[in-house]
């Protein structure tokens, strides 16, 4: 067999094709980990947290009481804040559990991974 041997050329574009469809698979399957999975932030010890989807959508937030002070507001929504980015990271951190491994070696940069961006959880242009 030669290096242009027709045969050889379609069966190692066949291997290329199936191999495609294979990755394309796990990525659909880690998509929809990513998407049922939820993920909390929290900041102040607790006293505020925010739950998310691992899509980064925001589904609830818990406020303690015992930070609620009308007359010190700029603490409250650092909290908040906090608890947000938190949450955030920790649905990064899960996108990159999932989807990295399968991104090895498609060009990806995995360095300074701050987060899912939308395309990262839905691909394409949202």
């Amino acid at each position: 067999m030669t290096e242009n041997d027709p045969m050889q050329q379609a069966n190692d574009m066949n291997e290329i094709l199936a191999q495609a469809a294979r990755v394309q698979a796990e990525l659909e399957k880690a998509q929809k980990e990513i998407l049922a999975a939820t993920v909390e932030g929290s900041a102040g010890n607790g006293l505020v947290k925010v739950t998310m989807t691992g899509g980064a959508e925001l589904q609830s937030v818990s406020i303690d009481k015992s930070v609620v002070d009308p007359e010190d507001i700029d603490t409250l929504q650092d909290l908040i804040v906090g608890a947000f980015k938190e949450a955030h990271a920790a649905a990064g951190r899960l996108a990159q559990e999932k989807i990295g491994p399968l991104s090895q070696g498609m060009g990806q940069s995995q360095q300074n991974y701050d987060g899912p961006s939308i395309q990262d959880v839905f691909g394409g242009n949202q």
